[in-house]
């Protein structure tokens, strides 16, 4: 029927929509933030949040080589996500003088707090925990690192959601625990390359509550998000979050089934839960991106001859 009415030239009673902006330029400024610097910022932040977490686990349950790696794993971690995060900003100034302000409305205001109170607390952990000195003093800064970091693993999920960015906003109920699963998956990739085989059990078994985590969490937010889903599908952000659900799905179940008996698969499963985990963090930033660049998810379709 639909073929015959094309035959004779019927029109649609109803035009096409076209998505457009004025003069072609999009209608929302997409973030002026470095991909490498930013995403990057994302992905350390999480990995030292989490890994802190580890390390107090690692402490209380009688795991000292492993409690020693994580603490300076995550120095190492937080100390580079600032670089970035300064590198980014252009001058270290600049991020001194969103000190000045203690706003707690503002994600990006709580955030500089947030990294100012966790860098030194992660910092004296990992020196006394190097260097066996004042045991009881390092004990206090383990613990106050791992109850900052979960909050610093998931606020730059906040961070993104707070903007006007379509493939971020959307999703600003599930961002957080994608963030925060993908953080653990990480964290737990770094503590299996760095235990040894018979104290890496609660990391395995943290692995593959991550990984389950963060692929639930990915899904809900592509269901929320509906169309503008395509920009997590499609282009440079898909080809990345297909890597990390890979990466993820394989690190943990490499983990699993062969982490406590081949030191050589723990490392394998380690660098895989790790590697999803940054292409996780690259992948939503990219989608960001091509979302605020792209007026299909920022305009409301015009009809044509209105």
């Amino acid at each position: 029927m639909t073929r015959t009415r094309k035959r004779r030239g019927e029109q649609l009673m109803v035009p096409r929509a076209e998505f457009a902006s004025y003069y072609g330029r999009p209608i929302i400024h997409a973030p002026s933030w470095a991909a490498r610097d930013i995403a990057g910022y994302f992905f350390l932040g999480g990995l030292a949040g989490a890994g802190s977490v580890f390390a107090a686990g690692a402490q209380l349950s009688d795991r000292p080589r492993t409690a020693t790696a994580m603490k300076v794993s995550s120095l190492a971690a937080v100390s580079l996500s600032a670089a970035a995060l300064v590198h980014d900003l252009g001058r270290p100034s600049r991020f001194v003088n969103m000190l000045r302000v203690f706003k707690p409305t503002s994600p990006m205001s709580m955030g500089s707090w947030l990294l100012s109170a966790y860098g030194p607390a992660a910092g004296v952990a990992a020196a006394c925990a190097v260097s066996g000195l004042l045991p009881r003093t390092g004990a206090t800064a383990t613990t106050g690192a791992a109850l900052l970091g979960p909050a610093l693993a998931a606020y730059t999920a906040v961070l993104a959601a707070d903007t006007a960015v379509p493939a971020w906003h959307g999703a600003h109920r599930e961002l957080p625990y994608l963030f925060t699963a993908s953080a653990t998956a990480a964290a737990s990739g770094m503590a299996l390359i760095v235990a040894p085989p018979r104290e890496n059990t609660p990391a395995r078994l943290a692995a593959v509550l991550a990984a389950a985590a963060e692929s639930a969490a990915a899904e809900a937010a592509e269901r929320r998000l509906g169309m503008v889903a395509e920009t997590w599908r499609e282009g440079r952000a898909g080809t990345l979050l297909r890597a990390a659900r890979v990466l993820t799905l394989a690190g943990a179940a490499t983990a699993a089934l062969a982490g406590g008996r081949s030191r050589p698969a723990a490392v394998l499963g380690g660098l895989a839960l790790l590697g999803g985990s940054a292409c996780t963090r690259f992948g939503v930033f990219a989608a960001g991106i091509a979302s605020a660049q792209d007026p299909r998810y920022t305009v409301v379709p015009q009809r044509k001859g209105k």
